[in-house]
């Protein structure tokens, strides 16, 4: 008898450990997909074969605590007159004609919350490659997130890169 209960225990354990790296594993994928965007904006060939700097259409991520997406003014520059037949630079210049903002769906979601300070502005201008948190855009024909951005994760990325981890420089 007692023996059927610890094989029991023991294969519910296992039961419940299964069941939960399956959720976490389902969680973690959900988490990481790519959202649909308005435009299928390629970092992959901006960043991949154009060699376009992250601060080219990013340009307030070093004067910021925010990266910011790009006006579609700064899209125009080239666009009014680069592959104007594509069905994606037509949605393009439909927003630029309507003079309004394309509608991104966020991909990078920091919880900050009132007492947390975040600064873009910070990292740039101590030479933190922006691939470290949100990974290798010129690989990227959608952006989806890589990194949790989550507290633990900036400590160990603090930790290993010789940054301050003391709490007053995020917490306030």
């Amino acid at each position: 008898m007692a023996k059927r209960i610890i094989s029991a225990a023991i294969f519910g354990y296992f039961a419940l450990f299964t069941v939960l790296i399956l959720l976490l594993g389902f969680r973690w994928n959900v988490h990481r997909k790519a959202p649909e965007q308005p435009i299928a904006f390629s970092h992959e060939v901006h960043v991949g074969k154009l060699n376009l700097e992250c601060l080219f259409c990013h340009e307030t991520a070093d004067k910021s605590t925010f990266a910011g997406v790009p006006p579609v003014s700064r899209c125009m520059e080239c666009h009014v007159a680069v592959k104007t037949e594509s069905p994606e630079i037509q949605k393009l210049t439909k927003y630029w004609n309507d003079k309004e903002p394309i509608p991104w769906n966020r991909v990078h979601r920091i919880r900050i919350r009132n007492h947390v300070y975040f600064s873009h502005e910070r990292h740039v201008k101590a030479g933190v490659d922006c691939a470290q948190c949100h990974g290798t855009m010129a690989a990227m024909a959608k952006v989806r997130a890589v990194s949790s951005l989550k507290m633990g994760w900036c400590v160990s990325c603090h930790e290993a890169n010789g940054a301050p981890t003391d709490c007053t420089i995020c917490h306030m």
